[in-house]
């Protein structure tokens, strides 16, 4: 971090310093290393910026310095290194003053949250985890806000690759849960998005821009191209319908129903990441601002044109052509919708969800069909798709291949991004609304065919009577034990029954959340477990502390448990860079001089 000092200290005598060629003199931060060379004297922070080995015991050759452990390379004069990946070695001001030697320990810049953004755009352009993470704790350091920097990311990846990414996805995902998150775990949130769109960004070919249309058609009409573009494949001209909506001033809401309306045109396409790029799209711009919606918003759509719906799959047609059925029904939905305007607030969400995860998918559609008629709204139907959806996952048995982890957590997402679009529609629209709740079908028939995946399913812990009183009762105690099971491979149940026991304690969801988030975040996880837990948190959110909350957070808590342990490689480069940015010695040595006093 930038610490501010305003008095030289002696670091020793020119002659003792021209004899040896170099000193090592412990400032007040951190460890100093003063080289001469050519008849100059420089002085750097003695910690090699890449993992914190002393440069005292690296060669000097032609006013280059090289580190003795990963011959990582630096400019004495600068402190610039010629290896990228090693980071700058930050300098400080050096004198003689009477035939004596002094430094002054000042590491700061005349404009940290400059510095730090410049330095965290440096290491997104390079794919340099090191920088990343040091950059991220800088702008945290010099209280630049976390969103900031989420934007600065997410810009830096829509510019620099050619469509969303899963490294977009984490970031957006992470950066949802920031509000939930201690400052801890908000470093490392912020570090792992920007690695991963770092990662995605890579090798890639940067995004060129679209311009939209010059004419203003209305909102219908954007609506029939935008679904003839996507059906027909064609990318460009459906970047340009959307450009044009948002030119013209659609409302988010708007966009929406829009994007909704093309995606839903094909069931469950690529497996339902398709539509959660769309919502993870959407809930970008409400972390960054909606005036960024032409550089976002248009990095989705090559995906949804390119997509492959359930309709090309075989499962989706025999032994039941379930996709007839969603045309079936989506044909009835107008009138269904009418018919339920004039009843009262409709409130069976559980009951809906437990019908969703019958294995008859007639009745499944004729149940959905009953709740629209009894006045539930497209938010509403999203809310019981996706609480079903996490009991598949809660349910999910041990008998199953780990693989079928992914079967489970696909719908899942795909049921909350359906939720979130739908309540983000709103009314908006509410003759086209039949069109949106296709989304609702095409999620009902892919939660139908992850049914196997709870036969037998496991059991829920709290539920039927089950005893938990072998768990801890302190709140601090099961947060522990949470963690330690992370540790170790095979704790599914264990996480599971924790989880439930500190909700049934009526311990805050909030400090379940946060281990939860410190369990993922510490390992180096893949994207779908970044989405399992905020679409887990998002639709906790929706029940709260109840039996529906609960059984939502033991999904999260077993999925998570499902694929922990890692090797952690990601955690330790943030640990290397926060120690080496809070002045810590990883290597001590024992040689340097105590100026300090």
């Amino acid at each position: 971090m930038d610490v501010p000092a305003t008095n030289f200290i002696r670091a020793g005598s020119l002659e003792e310093l021209k004899a040896t060629g170099r000193l090592v003199v412990r400032g007040p931060h951190r460890p100093i290393l003063v080289v001469h060379d050519r008849g100059r004297i420089f002085a750097l922070d003695n910690r090699c910026p890449h993992m914190g080995f002393p440069l005292d015991r690296g060669s000097v050759e032609d006013g280059i310095l090289t580190c003795h452990w990963h011959h990582a390379r630096f400019d004495l004069a600068s402190g610039c290194t010629f290896d990228l990946w090693a980071d700058d070695v930050p300098t400080c001001p050096v004198e003689v003053r009477d035939l004596d030697v002094w430094v002054k320990p000042t590491f700061g810049h005349p404009d940290p949250a400059a510095h730090w953004r410049r330095r965290l755009h440096d290491g997104l352009a390079h794919d340099l985890g090191l920088v990343i993470a040091k950059a991220v704790h800088g702008e945290l350091a010099v209280d630049v806000p976390p969103v900031e920097a989420v934007r600065q990311i997410v810009l830096f990846g829509v510019c620099n690759r050619d469509g969303w990414g899963v490294g977009l996805t984490i970031l957006t995902a992470l950066g949802t849960l920031l509000p939930v998150l201690p400052e801890e775990e908000t470093y490392l949130a912020l570090f792992h998005g920007a690695r991963r769109v770092a990662a995605d960004s890579e090798g890639e070919a940067p995004r060129r821009e679209r311009a939209p249309l010059t004419s203003s058609p209305d909102l219908a009409t954007l609506k029939r191209w935008l679904r003839r573009w996507t059906t027909v494949r064609h990318r460009e001209a459906a970047e340009r319908t959307v450009l044009t909506a948002i030119a013209t001033g659609a409302s988010p809401a708007a966009l929406a129903d829009l994007l909704l309306a093309a995606e839903t045109d094909r069931a469950f396409a690529d497996t339902g990441h398709s539509l959660d790029f769309i919502n993870k799209a959407f809930d970008c711009l409400d972390l960054i601002g909606w005036e960024h919606a032409a550089a976002v918003l248009p990095t989705v759509i090559g995906q949804m044109v390119a997509a492959r719906g359930a309709e090309e799959s075989t499962a989706w047609r025999q032994p039941v052509d379930l996709v007839a059925l969603c045309h079936t029904t989506a044909a009835e939905l107008p009138d269904l919708f009418a018919a339920g305007r004039g009843g009262g607030r409709w409130s069976d969400h559980a009951a809906l969800a437990h019908m969703l995860l019958g294995d008859d998918p007639a009745a499944i559609m004729d149940a959905i069909k009953a709740a629209i008629r009894a006045g539930a709204a497209p938010p509403d139907l999203g809310r019981s798709l996706a609480y079903a959806a996490a009991l598949r996952v809660a349910r999910f048995g041990s008998a199953n291949e780990h693989a079928d982890w992914e079967t489970a957590h696909h719908v899942f997402t795909y049921a909350n991004a359906v939720h979130r679009m739908l309540t983000r529609i709103g009314t908006v629209d509410r003759d086209g609304q039949s069109e949106a709740v296709h989304a609702i079908l095409h999620g009902a028939m892919a939660l139908y065919l992850a049914r196997y995946l709870n036969v037998p399913p496991a059991r829920i812990p709290g539920n039927g009577g089950e005893g938990l009183n072998d768990l801890p009762t302190d709140a601090e105690a099961l947060r522990a034990a949470l963690l330690d099971a992370f540790d170790r491979q095979r704790q599914v149940d264990l996480a599971a029954r924790l989880a439930a026991r500190h909700l049934t304690l009526g311990h805050p969801p909030q400090v379940l959340i946060a281990t939860l988030a410190r369990a993922l975040l510490r390992e180096d996880a893949g994207f779908h477990a970044y989405q399992m837990l905020e679409a887990g948190v998002r639709e906790f959110g929706e029940w709260g502390n109840t039996d529906e909350g609960r059984h939502i957070l033991i999904a999260v808590a077993r999925y998570l448990a499902a694929h922990s342990p890692t090797e952690r490689a990601a955690l330790q480069t943030a640990d290397i860079a926060r120690r080496l940015m809070r002045g810590g010695e990883l290597h001590q040595d024992a040689a340097a001089v105590d100026c300090s006093a």
